[in-house]
């Protein structure tokens, strides 16, 4: 049920000191509906010392220790997956503004900020629930936090050899992909990396995963997808006797030997919609999807 937000959290990107002045538009926006914004520690430094701005906030907080009715996240699809790993599973809704180049997650332009939030507290919007895989690793604990919105990868290490994946889902031997990597994604996902090498592009809402190799050594072996509640086990082989595992682009090095379980995690992410926002636009607009370029 769609709510009117009293109490917002606030997510930014800490590189873009020319883009930073919605900032201010933004928090004049929110004072007309007289609401409460609470700003991550680290962007509020950003913009108060680096950049000098005068910042007129009810509280400053850091990581994921915070409470709201809804987390705003103002830069790039990088912020808002940023903003998701704090939020994990409490269950609140992200508006992404977007402030970078390429936004599916943050689709809201800071020129639309002034209507769209005239549509939220008119609760003319949409919640859609998208899927988060989580990693689970046997013989080394992953010290990160381990779900992904995006997608989580296994890559190699270094720049000279290859790593070996042998991959079973649901206990059933798939195949053993030899290649620079192998990255799982979710539908969400399926538009940024895993798009990248090939992947297929997945409607949100489809219940999927994609299975896609990174320059595999094979020219037959193809992306792969499956039924979301399907649970994916990889054990790793490389000749530097490690590994690396990125979660939507957090990354950190694994001991060859340890296996990992890649299943959907026991909640989901919340992603704050406008009415008129359709995948199928976003991906014409974006991605110049189908468009023919030969004039």
């Amino acid at each position: 049920m769609n709510i009117r937000p009293k109490k917002y959290a606030l997510f930014g990107n800490t590189y873009q000191a020319k883009k930073s002045a919605h900032v201010l538009r933004l928090l004049s926006i929110l004072d007309k509906y007289q609401a409460e914004v609470y700003i991550q520690k680290e962007f509020y430094q950003f913009l108060t010392k680096d950049l000098k701005m005068d910042i007129q906030v009810a509280g400053v907080f850091e990581n994921d220790d915070f409470h709201a009715d809804m987390v705003l996240s103002m830069g790039g699809d990088g912020t808002f997956l940023k903003a998701a790993s704090y939020v994990g599973n409490k269950n609140i809704p992200i508006l992404g503004i977007n402030t970078g180049r390429l936004g599916f997650l943050a689709d809201v332009s800071p020129e639309e900020m002034e209507e769209t939030f005239e549509d939220i507290y008119k609760k003319n919007y949409k919640i859609e629930d998208r899927s988060v895989l989580q990693a689970f690793s046997e013989g080394q604990s992953l010290k990160g936090y381990p779900c992904g919105l995006n997608e989580i990868a296994i890559l190699k290490r270094d720049s000279s050899s290859m790593i070996t994946i042998h991959t079973s889902i649901n206990g059933a031997y798939l195949t053993t992909y030899q290649a620079d990597g192998l990255v799982i994604a979710t539908p969400t996902g399926s538009t940024a990396y895993s798009l990248s090498i090939g992947g297929p592009v997945i409607v949100p809402h489809s219940n999927t995963i994609a299975i896609t190799p990174v320059a595999p050594h094979s020219l037959n072996i193809r992306p792969i997808v499956i039924n979301d509640d399907w649970e994916i086990t990889l054990d790793v082989e490389s000749r530097s006797h490690n590994f690396l595992v990125a979660i939507d682009g957090r990354s950190e090095t694994c001991r060859e030997g340890t296996r990992l379980v890649i299943r959907k995690a026991d909640y989901q992410i919340k992603v704050v919609k406008r009415p008129n926002h359709i995948f199928f636009h976003t991906l014409r607009d974006k991605m110049m999807w189908g468009a023919d370029g030969r004039g």
